[in-house]
């Protein structure tokens, strides 16, 4: 029997084996089969549409670079995003900014 799995949804850390296949998580009421989890980074954008490595994404609000006197401005499409851990989630290069890290709150996908 596979040892205790946080739950996929909710992250929570109580979830608990339901019979030798299923795991089940007490605080929302998901059911899983932990062999058939996916285990890869799943990054959201404003929509709650799912990213992924390459995907073209278009910012929706004037954001502020420091160092920089203008700000990325809203409506800027970014091709070719990385998707990261943490808190800043998608690296990607913005002509005229460089390489920079955003997060996933503030874009669409295109």
């Amino acid at each position: 029997m596979p040892e205790t799995t946080p739950c996929p949804e909710c992250k929570s850390p109580y979830a608990y084996p339901l019979n030798d296949a299923l795991f089940a998580c007490p605080e929302c009421g998901h059911e899983w089969d932990p062999t058939k989890v996916e285990q890869g980074l799943e990054v959201k954008d404003s929509n709650g549409q799912v990213l992924s490595d390459g995907d073209d994404v278009i910012v929706l609000k004037n954001l502020p670079v420091k160092g920089s006197p203008k700000p990325i401005k809203a409506g800027t499409k970014v091709k070719n995003i990385r998707l990261t851990e943490g808190d800043h989630n998608i690296d990607c290069k913005i002509s005229g900014f460089g390489a920079m890290a955003l997060k996933s709150e503030f874009v669409k996908k295109a």
